[in-house]
């Protein structure tokens, strides 16, 4: 019985960090487009900061589980960040009907966000 309830707790915190990086995520979107209107960005200027909303938010999101986990740290980091890239796999395809994007991409997104959240659980 106290082996199901800390299983929750620590699902709960996986909750927890998957709603702290969408939110860490949503902040650092509405900077870039506020950075957008301002200055004029190029392209790759907002693919990178695009990427770095990636890192950023898993990397945290990691941190934040890797700090409720008492061990395999960086298991429930690379579960986070698998988790947060489902989800916007998810999100994306729903709003982007035309065609889904190309496997390069997914896959280096992919490892963006598993990589950033186990690294995030790994420094907790």
């Amino acid at each position: 019985m106290d082996k199901v309830i800390h299983q929750n707790t620590k699902l709960l915190a996986l909750l927890k960090g998957l709603l702290f990086s969408y939110i860490v995520t949503a902040f650092i979107l509405l900077l870039l487009s506020f950075l957008m209107l301002k200055l004029d960005l190029p392209g790759s200027v907002i693919g990178g900061g695009i990427i770095l909303a990636y890192i950023v938010s898993t990397f945290l999101g990691g941190f934040l589980i890797g700090k409720k986990a008492e061990q395999r740290k960086f298991l429930w980091g690379f579960a986070m960040g698998v988790a947060y890239f489902v989800i916007l796999l998810i999100v994306s395809l729903m709003m982007n009907r035309v065609s889904p994007m190309p496997f390069g991409n997914l896959l280096t997104a992919f490892i963006i966000c598993s990589v950033s959240g186990m690294l995030g659980g790994m420094l907790s």
